[in-house]
């Protein structure tokens, strides 16, 4: 058994409990534009996917392009509703604590998100020093989810093997992008999570799935503590040179 030298997260469903909020005010302006789309079908298709990643289905259905102007008028109102409105993954802020002293700090974000909002998310919700200097977007990538670009930035910034991370998402697009990044990764699927379902996180290649962010520490600390006792050491991966 091998320990991880990296722990690398999403943000929106796994660290803040943002996506409703977002897909509530794209459903809203998908309607104003002529596209009858419903919540959960707003939800189903565009849930960790980026909206101009999605431009072509988009403009098939309002008939008009997807312009700057709206693109900038969805980031305010989504920034405003989030402000209001956002709230940390229960259990989160403090796995994310324990996960960062566990990990010698060796933790980062990598989201398929905008850095404004994945940054102002983190400050909200007292989680941002924690991973300061360590946040990854993949609209700064040459691909974003499902490719794993961002996750590949991510480790190479913590200067570890990609094999030794471990990637924690609650999507299929965003376990794909960790699969493809050569990680491990667990999939988050909370009781009352509908975008999802278990079964669809494991078969897009997550090595298991937990219900509870409160459960990480310990998970990542067993499994810290098994290859210890395998290999006569810390359980800690070296770094790559």
């Amino acid at each position: 058994m091998t320990a991880f030298g990296a722990v690398l997260f999403d943000c929106d469903g796994v660290l803040v409990d943002s996506e409703s909020i977002t897909n509530r005010v794209l459903c809203t302006m998908l309607n104003e534009s002529g596209w009858a789309i419903s919540q959960e079908e707003c939800t189903r298709d565009f849930i960790g996917k980026t909206v101009r990643s999605q431009a072509a289905v988009i403009e098939s259905h309002t008939g008009k392009p997807l312009t700057d102007d709206w693109m900038t008028e969805f980031y305010e109102r989504r920034n405003t509703a989030l402000r209001a409105e956002l709230v940390a993954i229960d259990g989160a802020l403090e796995a994310v604590k324990q996960i960062h002293e566990l990990c010698g700090g060796r933790i980062a974000c990598a989201s398929g998100a905008d850095r404004a909002k994945v940054e102002m998310q983190l400050e909200q919700v007292g989680m941002a020093a924690y991973f300061e200097g360590l946040v990854f977007s993949g609209h700064e990538m040459p691909r974003s989810k499902p490719f794993p670009d961002v996750y590949l930035a991510a480790a190479q910034a913590l200067a570890v093997d990609p094999a030794q991370c471990l990637v924690i998402e609650d999507t299929v697009t965003g376990v794909q992008a960790g699969v493809a990044a050569g990680a491990t990764v667990w999939g988050y699927f909370p009781a009352d999570q509908g975008h999802a379902s278990s079964e669809q996180l494991l078969d897009a290649g997550a090595a298991c799935v937990f219900g509870h962010m409160g459960d990480l520490p310990a998970m990542f600390d067993a499994v810290r503590k098994a290859a210890a006792s395998l290999t006569g050491g810390d359980g800690y991966e070296h770094e790559i040179q």
